[in-house]
């Protein structure tokens, strides 16, 4: 599955946690399934054309934002005021650059302007209104209110409304942690991250997790790997997650497979760190690790396409 030169892969996740495989319909799961399957092909489309990395991550994160079925873009849940806050970050490993955003509202594509806050503002991180008006100088596509608004994320807010709980995207007996991402290897050997979120239905205060956070929840270096984490925002800050995997590779001289369980099983479950992450390295090797019951993931690679939720 390459043009000529190196190896090339992609895969894409939609969240982890907790997910009741007797509450998954078959609709609802085939939806899932389906929206995954576009990003992933959406992505690799890119890279057998020759695209960069970076260009197919941020392909397939718009894809997993445009769709109501993810925390993340138009599907993102209600904050404690009613409103929504979204965070995005990307990364690039050939020489590390990265942008982001936290807490920023009406943007369609919050992907998209973390890739324009690397390209354009000289800076990594941005936030709250200074993102929208970032994202409104350069022309990004905006939206209303009522484009964000899904009857689920509303009713999953009105159960939580007005009381101090802070929840997870989830079902009844369900805790997802709700983010999309993707991690990609072009045909040049350039890796890339991109991560996107909507957050955590009812937060407060500006509340920001590990998506938009390089190393936390974000991460590509071209000497090892690229990673996009989904789950407990707070415990993957804690743990700077992604960017322990690359250290893994770079100092101890682990495999991808043996980095990510590490982190994933060992170092994340006493912080509470419930969730998992996608990983690509330079080889092409895929890894989709997680330490709870589903993660909603896809990957294509030299060996096809593989879609699924649960182990």
């Amino acid at each position: 599955m390459s043009n000529g030169q190196g190896p090339l892969a992609i895969a894409v996740h939609g969240g982890a946690g907790t997910i009741d495989p007797t509450a998954m319909t078959v609709e609802k799961e085939a939806a899932y399934k389906s929206a995954l399957s576009m990003a992933v092909r959406r992505g690799h489309g890119v890279l057998a054309e020759g695209g960069s990395s970076m260009d197919a991550v941020e392909a397939a994160v718009r894809v997993l934002e445009d769709s109501p079925l993810f925390n993340a873009g138009r599907g993102s849940v209600f904050t404690a005021g009613g409103t929504h806050e979204m965070d995005a970050a990307v990364m690039q490993g050939s020489d590390l650059r990265a942008g982001a955003v936290a807490g920023v509202q009406n943007v369609k594509n919050p992907v998209r302007l973390a890739r324009t806050v690397m390209e354009k503002s000289g800076h990594v991180l941005i936030s709250g209104r200074g993102a929208f008006e970032f994202a409104h100088r350069n022309k990004l596509e905006l939206e209303d209110d009522a484009y964000f608004f899904d009857q689920f994320r509303h009713d999953q807010w009105l159960e939580v409304k007005d009381s101090a709980e802070v929840r997870l995207d989830h079902s009844a007996g369900e805790k997802k942690f709700g983010t999309v991402g993707a991690v990609a290897l072009d045909a040049q050997g350039n890796l890339a991250a991109a991560t996107s979120t909507g957050g955590m239905t009812n937060k407060r205060w500006g509340r920001i997790g590990d998506s938009p956070v390089p190393g936390a929840g974000t991460y590509a270096n071209n000497e090892t790997c690229a990673i996009s984490c989904t789950g407990n925002g707070e415990a993957f800050l804690r743990a700077v997650a992604a960017h322990d995997v690359h250290a893994l590779m770079a100092y101890k001289g682990l495999s991808l497979q043996e980095a990510v369980r590490i982190v994933v099983h060992q170092k994340l479950p006493p912080l509470n760190g419930e969730g998992g992450l996608i990983a690509v390295d330079r080889q092409g090797r895929v890894v989709l690790d997680f330490n709870c019951t589903g993660m909603y993931r896809a990957k294509m690679d030299g060996g096809g396409e593989e879609v699924a939720i649960f182990r």
